[in-house]
């Protein structure tokens, strides 16, 4: 596994890479390996992301999970940049509990460049597994003036 860090307003995100594809994103991640095309790639769109002169990330990726993992994640990479949707919303669209969806946003193995920061709860703001707590969700959400931010 090769691994970039790459410092942003929200702390150094490290970004992993194997076979050509990201695997993972971490706080405080250390860069190790070889910096391949894609990791330089998937730097260049976070420095971008934290300029904010990018809204939608373009790079390959692997989410290593169970369907329902991998199904949850691909609905999280389509909400839009600024916008917001609820555990509810997406339990709806894959026919499962939301708690089911509240567990796979948790497990998502790449924050940020799969927005689960862009989930929230029926009553507004809920947590989030990243460094920081809830407080680094926010400042995501902030970041990209999420129109349907409940605090």
């Amino acid at each position: 596994m090769n691994m970039i860090a790459v410092e942003t307003q929200f702390g150094t995100m490290g970004i992993a890479e194997e076979a050509g594809e990201i695997t993972s994103v971490v706080w405080d991640g250390v860069a190790s390996g070889e910096a391949t095309p894609v990791l330089q790639e998937a730097a260049s769109q976070m420095r971008a992301y934290d300029r904010g002169a990018l809204e939608t990330f373009d790079l390959p990726l692997r989410v290593d999970g169970s369907a329902l993992q991998q199904s949850v994640c691909a609905v999280m990479r389509n909400i839009p940049f600024g916008y917001t949707r609820t555990y509810g919303e997406i339990a709806s669209d894959l026919g499962v509990p939301a708690q089911a969806i509240g567990q796979a946003c948790g497990g998502n193995p790449i924050p940020v460049i799969i927005p689960c920061h862009r989930v929230m709860g029926a009553k507004g703001l809920t947590g989030f597994s990243g460094k920081g707590g809830v407080e680094t969700k926010v400042a995501l959400l902030r970041h990209e003036g999420a129109a349907g931010l409940l605090i």
